[in-house]
């Protein structure tokens, strides 16, 4: 694991290295282009905005807009969740962590405003250390094996303070394969109308055989016995769904 504190007044990085693990994590989160990475999200997320959106509403939700919350984004890519979570709830502290150093700088680019410390490491790694108020993700778990989901979401709970609030922005497993077969084609046509040529189309086909999709009520049960006190399933558009789930309170 590798963790940069970014202070913006003078660009100073102090580093603490632990291991550094290569994973499936980190070879799906190189299979993208940083530099062309937001806008490939566009179009391969056809519902971008309510799907970022949706996430970013159970925050606001949870937590009023001066409540100034401690955030943690597992897998954040480039940033845009916590881009639009933060626009809505600002962060006292936002943590980014992700396999890719190259996909962290992005995300350290669009979110300096907030000061975010920086983690390199895999999703199996130790999650880094502070009770979160709000532990979010998206479009990153459904790379582990669901051995390493369930972990993870045990992990998860344990870090979290107590009424804090885990969301995942994510990508389905269908409960029946004529259901997968649909969206997979509603998915790959909608990409297509919105100007993903075919060579981006095989990209992502190809990096999605190497996911480990769940279905939305394996996971909302993975979450129960993982000890959150509330969850549920908040949006869903085919291929692509928004839950959370709640810590109990003290």
């Amino acid at each position: 694991m590798l963790i940069k504190h970014h202070n913006r007044q003078n660009e100073h990085f102090l580093l603490t290295r632990t291991r550094a693990t290569v994973t499936t994590t980190m070879a799906i989160a190189t299979g993208w282009n940083p530099k062309t990475y937001d806008s490939t999200r566009r179009r391969m997320v056809p519902c971008f905005d309510a799907f970022y959106g949706a996430a970013a509403e159970l925050v606001a939700r949870t937590f009023d807009a001066g409540s100034r919350p401690r955030m943690l984004d597992l897998g954040t890519g480039t940033g845009i969740l916590a881009a639009h979570v933060a626009a809505r709830v600002t962060p006292s502290a936002l943590t980014l962590l992700d396999g890719s150093p190259d996909m962290l700088a992005k995300a350290a680019e669009r979110l300096a405003a907030y000061r975010p410390a920086l983690v390199v490491a895999d999703m199996n790694d130790a999650l880094p250390a502070g009770d979160f108020d709000v532990i979010m993700s998206s479009l990153a778990i459904h790379h582990l094996e669901h051995a390493q989901k369930r972990g993870l979401f045990a992990r998860i709970h344990r870090a979290l303070a107590p009424g804090g609030m885990f969301v995942n922005a994510e990508q389905m497993l269908a409960p029946e394969q004529w259901r997968q077969t649909l969206w997979a084609r509603v998915h790959l046509d909608t990409s297509r109308s919105l100007g993903s040529d075919e060579a981006e189309i095989a990209l992502a086909v190809e990096l999605m055989k190497q996911d480990r999709c769940a279905t939305l009520d394996q996971q909302l049960v993975w979450l129960r016995k993982a000890g959150f006190a509330r969850s549920g399933a908040f949006f869903q558009w085919f291929r692509f769904a928004v839950y959370a789930a709640w810590k109990a309170s003290r």
